[in-house]
């Protein structure tokens, strides 16, 4: 007699078990839905079965703020790792040529994209596919790369690569540079840094008291230019609107000590992998290098 080819225990419905994993690894059934390509309501209802199944509560605590339970977080550890132990064996024997990368939307809108059209003109036969990157995220397990700005502390990290130091800078229209003590400062809900570390670094505060909050930096950006506040943002994403003299920078730049990573998202690093991180760093070599042309002016 052949024998069974089933695991001794069976294991639950393994959409299931992907819904719960994407869930708990980030924080929320909407960051999950989008990761998996589904609806809120499909994981809920993924999670809800797996839960019945299992016999135990994974998550706890009200809907706005959900917590792994004990055995959640047990159940997590080893499905996290089991998935990415899958993920690695299918790509070790996959060729590819296409390179995901997950990115924060204001640094994929203001930075990366506008730069694609030079990339694909050098490599033709490279594709580079976008996602979105959680606030908080250094991984995503249906990218190749993870591109972001990071802390110095943490560049230890297994994967990290270095691209380039970060610098943020008080930054402006010029229409309004002469009524800057009065304007709102501006700030993003998913990037809270900025006017403390303009703070930390010893530089002035000379603005109305008003906090003005929108959604991201690339919104905070379009702001500034429209001349709706002041506010303190990364080199990076407002390098070509200074150079073009859509803002201005009256105090300088500053290093923050944070970086822009590139985040390898597993240990297999392709060729087309590779001559994108390459691409990446000297991109943002030459972004950092217009720091100072601009500082000569």
């Amino acid at each position: 007699m052949f024998e069974k080819l089933t695991a001794r225990t069976p294991l639950p419905s393994l959409n299931g078990l992907r819904a719960f994993e994407a869930m708990g690894r980030l924080g929320s059934a909407t960051r999950a839905a989008a990761e998996l390509h589904v609806t809120h309501s499909a994981v809920s209802r993924q999670v809800k079965v797996l839960e019945a199944v299992l016999g135990v509560t994974l998550f706890e605590g009200p809907k706005s703020k959900l917590t792994l339970t004990e055995a959640g977080s047990a159940l997590l550890a080893g499905l996290s790792q089991g998935f990415d132990t899958l993920g690695d064996a299918v790509r070790s024997v996959q060729v590819s040529n296409v390179v995901r990368i997950a990115i924060h939307n204001s640094l994929a809108v203001k930075w990366l994209i506008p730069r694609l059209p030079t990339f694909e003109r050098l490599h033709p036969g490279i594709t580079i596919e976008l996602t979105d990157l959680p606030v908080d995220a250094v991984r995503a397990r249906s990218a190749d790369l993870v591109v972001r700005f990071l802390d110095g502390d943490r560049l230890s990290a297994p994967g990290v690569e270095l691209l380039a130091q970060n610098y943020v800078g008080v930054v402006l229209s010029p229409e309004v540079e002469d009524t800057k003590s009065n304007l709102p400062m501006l700030a993003a809900a998913s990037h809270t840094r900025g006017w403390l570390a303009w703070s930390e670094a010893g530089r002035p505060i000379e603005f109305g008291a008003r906090t003005r909050t929108l959604a991201h930096l690339h919104h905070v950006l379009d702001a500034a230019v429209s001349g709706l506040g002041v506010a303190v943002l990364p080199w990076t994403l407002v390098a070509e609107a200074i150079l073009a003299d859509r803002l201005r920078a009256p105090y300088g730049f500053v290093g923050d000590g944070g970086h822009l990573v590139a985040c390898v998202a597993h240990d297999r690093s392709s060729p087309a992998m590779r001559r994108v991180i390459d691409w990446l760093r000297r991109e943002a070599k030459t972004t950092t290098d217009q720091l100072g042309d601009a500082a000569s002016r």
